[in-house]
């Protein structure tokens, strides 16, 4: 578990707004919409994933769901091993180990990604948690039976792949995954959390990602037991999700598991839930801009009868947009600026935890005892019936939504791998929803008095400087493992080829303009049943005001507190009871309000959406909250790497005069404190207006249905005054190469950002140069990351791409990496960017890779309507027409590697890189200043609005 140091700008507001427009907008909607949301009840039964189970001889459980939707089928093995069975002296082993599983076997020796890179696979990751460790992949039909022979080799015939030189090289690629996350604000507090619940020796009592001195220790031979240990077919859960059927799978998983022999059978340690024997409060210190609070319980697990009801508790007290402590503590007292709760819920025990990110002038103390009030008032009268069926609703709704994928993180795989894994019950995600639905205002009162009244763990985390940084010493068989090992040795058939894959079939695009003239750009897609809608405005931050930055994002951070009819609290709970979701945001071109709701409530909930798209009302009242919630978040932005990166950057890339040049984070301090509202209604009278708009939807309603509503929605709506322009203009002036050096003290790693100005627009035919770049830096397996990563295991994962805007594409590389590698990476990636531009170009097997790996690719990742949404708006942005991925195929196929190596050299100059280093400058600066170029240090106090080019 890892907290976000991102703070929420825009939360909701408690007083009655007055009825005042953001421009002169008429026949805004005054009362209810006339259509009732749609019962629980319906919503429940929507969610289904019918499938059938069986059980191979040597104990391997397959369960099969058919879902002919999409030529693909997503592949996922959950194992039952996790970190809560890694005994004392070996934390992160398991993680370690699933790092391991990605580096090849007996039979199918190299990296695993090679392979399923040329079939086309997506959503191809592995994850380890305190229950499980899980491999998954969505592959095209026709590449399914090499997917099974991959992952049926590394059940059982891995450990001859093993050897010293892979164990060491992802030894130091988890130990900079570490680095990375705990470089980050409240990037420790996970470890003090799970120590403080769970008492030492406790399976769930140490973090997954392990400690240092524990990855360190790791031998071979420790490994290799833990594959023998844990990794028999009769410890695993297989599921197959999609274009399959039973009898298929019966056959195919019969020839490539069937000779796999049973293992040891993974035993349940001893979990119970702990008791703490008193309240428990500790402070620690780290670099951030606001206090954070924390509180947490341990509580039962998923399978207990109380699960259920704490959710719902969760959700009540800080997960509602309407949540009680956002009513109480960010809008009511404004003591805080951003509060959650959660419970989390592991397969043997659970957690409740509760925090809230205090403004900066408030004493921490003031709001752990109104946490303590809120909690203690909630245990003692327990949540209304409103708000029970609105959190029904609300996690319902979304879960809806996430069933689209058949595969990856969420999707139907996992729901039914979950459920086998810890409940022996594929089914069970149904009968979690049948208790979720069943639960009234009484069973979640009774939960919270039989929790939530045993005593807690309390962390606060307070500026200043961290305690002293555990590091990884050098094992020593990093220094002393010099001759190359022998590969292994296959012992089963070769792999199998792959079939036939067919060319994506992407759904017909449809126009039409709606009664008030905005263009609607629509797809139906009937997988589930809801609509997803987006209204685009050409805005965006290049349309933020120069001398004001920050005005976009403050406008749509109070853009939803309130309308005329509803202030922020009826707001948030009228979406809540439609589990409607309304998600604004931003891109260097566009500024957009979302929407996503089940189609049963379609009518009402675009009634609201509308309503708070044409006539936000900006609460004067509410501005100095959301106000400090902005500076807050700026704040923070300074103590994070990638917040900095974000503010130094963009004028590098795009030049100081561009509009571009204004994505600088959250904005300018200075320029935030004397925004007005007058400033926020200014900027959305000039940007949000029908004129400069376009609705986006995907939905299982026919394209009629979806027009009619809207112009019932929108009737009306119509553009007054002046709207606001964007000039672009080429600079010419091209930045001189240099690296800038942000100090940022005792960081464990140096975030690099090298930026290359181009002069391509986003509108270019940029295909031939993406393509190209999979090779260098877009991919999993391009040279830049297989250097750093891989080869050198110096960072967790670093990338280069072209930053593709409508006016300018300049290429980005970012890489962190562990600090006192921080100049050598620099070095390589400049050697590796020189290479593929010059005496070691494209090659043949990688533009054969990357052709087929791209064509074959694209059933799988445009399977859920959130990315046809996206390619819909891409295709609009960049000019391109409405079938351009539905013939894309045909262009790939006839690209040449001679083309795209032309392509690659004619933009990529390594000598022209300007390098930006966010790291601790007394371990960084004798590095650099060895690379040949011009070294500038800096602060990150210094870079809050200022370009980076005028200091």
């Amino acid at each position: 578990m890892r907290l976000s140091n991102k703070l929420a700008a825009g939360v909701a507001a408690i007083a009655l707004v007055a009825p005042v427009t953001a421009s002169a907008q008429t026949n805004v909607p005054t009362g209810p919409a006339a259509a009732k949301p749609a019962p629980v009840a319906d919503l429940v039964r929507a969610v289904d994933i019918p499938y059938e189970q069986f059980t191979l001889p040597n104990g391997l459980r397959v369960v099969v769901h058919t879902d002919r939707k999409a030529p693909v089928v997503a592949v996922s093995v959950w194992y039952d091993v996790g970190s809560k069975h890694e005994p004392a002296g070996k934390t992160g082993f398991a993680h370690l180990f699933e790092h391991l599983m990605f580096n090849g076997s007996e039979n199918a020796p190299g990296d695993f990604f090679e392979p399923l890179k040329q079939v086309g696979a997506t959503d191809l990751n592995g994850t380890t948690y305190f229950d499980r460790t899980n491999y998954f992949e969505t592959v095209p039909t026709a590449a399914l039976e090499q997917a099974l022979y991959l992952e049926s080799d590394r059940m059982g015939y891995l450990t001859g792949a093993i050897s010293q030189a892979v164990l060491d090289e992802q030894r130091g690629v988890v130990q900079n995954e570490k680095r990375e996350g705990d470089n980050q604000p409240y990037g420790l507090v996970s470890y003090k959390l799970i120590e403080g619940v769970f008492p030492d020796g406790h399976p769930y009592g140490h973090s997954t990602i392990g400690s240092m001195a524990d990855l360190d220790k790791a031998s071979l031979g420790d490994v290799k037991t833990w594959f023998r240990d844990h990794y028999g077919p009769n410890n695993a859960v297989l599921v197959l999700a999609g274009d399959i059927d039973v009898a298929t799978a019966k056959r195919l998983t019969a020839k490539y598991f069937g000779a796999i022999k049973p293992g040891p059978k993974s035993v349940a340690p001893a979990a119970a839930v702990p008791t703490l024997a008193a309240p428990k409060a500790e402070v620690m210190k780290d670099r951030v801009a606001a206090p954070l609070i924390i509180k947490s319980w341990p509580v039962p697990g998923l399978n207990d009868p109380a699960a259920p009801a704490l959710e719902v508790a969760a959700a009540v007290l800080g997960g509602l947009a309407s949540s009680r402590f956002d009513n109480a503590l960010v809008k009511g007292d404004k003591t805080a600026v951003q509060v959650s709760a959660s419970y989390s819920d592991y397969a043997q025990v659970g957690t409740f935890t509760i925090s809230a990110v205090v403004r900066p002038d408030v004493d921490p103390a003031t709001v752990s005892k109104r946490l303590d009030a809120l909690v203690a008032d909630f245990i003692r009268t327990g949540p209304t019936a409103d708000e029970v069926q609105r959190t029904l609703t609300s996690t319902i709704a979304r879960r809806i939504g996430g069933l689209e994928a058949v595969g990856g993180f969420g999707g139907k795989a996992v729901a039914l791998a979950e459920g086998a894994l810890y409940s022996n019950d594929p089914g069970f995600y149904k009968k979690q929803l049948a208790r979720l639905a069943a639960q009234t205002p009484a069973s979640v009162k009774a939960a919270a008095q039989q929790w939530l009244t045993r005593p807690a763990y309390a962390l606060t985390v307070v500026p200043g400087d961290r305690d002293a940084y555990a590091e990884a010493e050098v094992p020593p068989a990093v220094a002393t493992t010099t001759a190359p090992e022998t590969p292994p040795k296959g012992t089963r058939a070769p792999m199998p080829a792959v079939g036939t894959v067919g060319t994506l079939a992407f759904p017909a695009i449809e126009r039409a303009r709606l009664a008030n003239g905005v263009e609607l750009i629509y797809a139906n897609r009937t997988t589930v049943p809801v609509t997803q809608m987006v209204a685009s405005f050409d805005a965006g931050v290049a349309a933020d005001v120069p001398d004001k930055l920050g005005t976009q994002a403050m406008m749509l951070a109070m853009i939803d507190e309130g309308t005329q009819r509803l202030d922020s609290i009826k707001l948030a709970e009228a979406k809540e009871r439609l589990g409607l979701d309304i998600y604004t945001g931003s891109s260097p071109d566009r500024t957009t309000v979302s929407f996503r709701a089940p189609s049963a409530n379609l009518a009402p909930a675009a009634g609201l959406w509308a309503e708070l798209l044409r006539a936000p009302s900006f609460p004067e009242s509410e501005l100095p909250r959301v106000r400090g919630q902005m500076l807050t978040q700026i704040a923070q932005e300074l103590t994070d790497p990638e917040g900095i990166a974000q503010r130094i950057v963009p004028p590098i890339l795009y030049g100081t005069g561009s509009p571009y040049a204004k994505s600088r984070g959250s904005g300018d301090a200075a320029a935030v404190k004397a925004l007005t509202r007058q400033d926020l209604v200014g900027f959305h009278q000039a940007w949000m207006r029908p004129d400069k708009a376009k609705i986006f939807v995907v939905s299982d309603r026919p394209l009629a249905e979806i027009k009619a509503t809207l112009d019932t929605a929108l009737a009306g709506w119509t553009a007054t005054g002046a709207a606001g322009t964007k000039v672009f203009r080429e600079d010419r002036m091209l930045p001189a190469p240099r690296i800038l050096l942000v100090d940022r003290p005792n960081s464990p790693q140096s975030r690099i950002t090298g930026g290359l100005r181009t002069s391509l627009k986003g509108t270019d035919d940029l295909l031939p140069l993406i393509t190209a770049n999979d090779a260098l830096g877009g991919d999993f397996l391009g040279r830049i990351n297989m250097d750093l990563r891989e080869a050198k295991h110096w960072s967790y994962g670093a990338f280069g791409n072209f930053n593709r805007n409508a006016f300018a594409a300049p290429y980005v590389i970012v890489a962190p990496v562990q600090a006192d590698k921080t100049g050598a990476s620099i070095a390589s990636l400049r050697q590796e960017l020189g290479a593929f531009v010059g005496a070691k170009p494209l090659t043949q097997a990688e533009f054969d890779r990357t052709i087929t790996g791209a064509t074959r690719s694209l059933a799988g990742d445009f399977e859920t309507s959130g990315a046809v949404l996206g390619a819909m708006q891409a295709n609009d942005l960049y000019r391109r027409p409405d079938n351009y991925y539905a013939t894309i195929t045909q262009r790939y196929r006839a690209m040449t590697r001679d083309e795209l190596d032309r392509a690659i050299r004619s933009v990529i100059d390594p000598n022209r890189f300007v390098w930006v280093v966010i790291g601790d400058a007394k371990v960084v600066r004798p590095q650099l200043d060895t690379l040949g170029l011009p070294v500038e240090v800096t602060s990150a106090a210094s870079v809050t609005g200022a370009s980076e080019e005028s200091k």
